[in-house]
């Protein structure tokens, strides 16, 4: 297989695709993204959206997704929590947890097998919830004291609403950071991890397999770190003139998705 440098979209078996700024903006589908899920799905192309969102299931996106005129199905959706879930199922099977979150990730720990607890648990769980308590932040930083691991889903310090920026994840895990002096193990982008978890769903390989992202910071590192093709596109956040602020590159730039389609 060519190198990733010399790699082509003609020669990716597998796509991997962040959500927001790269198919969806503001609940409304990019020009070009209803086009690219459908080519596809009509050669059979292996393929997962991927979200560091852990607030809703892959049910709930799929849906809002629809109403955004894309049609995802549920099991082409890989969320920080369902990576999160394989993480820790893959280093303790059956682990006692405590989970401050929403049902995106109650569900993927649920259906991993976990016992969900605030009694003596292996494991401290951080995802995204717009319903923080200092109640179960103060929980959470005792029984990390007491000797629980720590983990987030994703780094995330704040996240967009249509008021304005709101704390997320990351913010909340550096106020528990603070109080106890442990650092969480983060699952989500820009740790490979995610990537690699999510390529194991849709048996993929990295020499095969690219990542469509609108993020030098979390997309694109990431995809390199994992050994991806990678592709910017500039209907997110990072802007053409960012990129030279990188030591990176990725190995394609797009003005968006729509200009991908004649290459596949």
């Amino acid at each position: 297989m060519a190198k990733a440098e010399s790699r082509k979209p003609t020669d990716i078996e597998c796509w991997l695709t962040d959500m927001d700024g790269v198919l969806v903006h503001e609940n409304s589908a990019i020009p070009g993204a209803a086009e690219l899920i459908q080519r596809w799905v009509d050669t059979s192309r292996r393929f997962l959206v991927l979200t560091n969102n852990s607030i809703y299931t892959p049910r709930d996106l799929a849906a809002r997704l629809r109403q955004s005129g894309l049609e995802v199905p549920e099991e082409n959706i890989w969320t920080s929590a369902l990576a999160t879930a394989e993480f820790v199922k893959d280093q303790m099977p059956g682990a006692r947890v405590y989970v401050i979150g929403e049902a995106g990730l109650t569900t993927a720990l649920h259906a991993a097998g976990f016992i969900l607890t605030d009694q003596d648990p292996d494991y401290v769980l951080l995802g995204e919830t717009r319903t923080y308590s200092f109640e179960a932040i103060t929980r959470a930083i005792r029984l990390i004291g007491e000797g629980a691991r720590f983990i987030a889903t994703n780094p995330d310090a704040t996240g967009p609403s249509r008021d304005g920026v709101l704390p997320a994840t990351g913010a909340v895990a550096a106020l528990i950071s603070k109080a106890t002096g442990r650092a969480p193990y983060v699952v989500g982008k820009p740790n490979p991890m995610m990537f690699r978890s999510a390529m194991n769903q849709i048996e993929a390989h990295s020499e095969t397999t690219a990542m469509i992202g609108d993020r030098m910071d979390t997309d694109i590192i990431a995809g390199m770190e994992a050994g991806l093709h990678t592709v910017l596109v500039y209907t997110g956040i990072t802007r053409p003139e960012d990129v030279s602020a990188f030591p990176f590159r990725p190995n394609q730039t797009l003005k968006s998705v729509a200009d991908l389609l004649p290459q596949l």
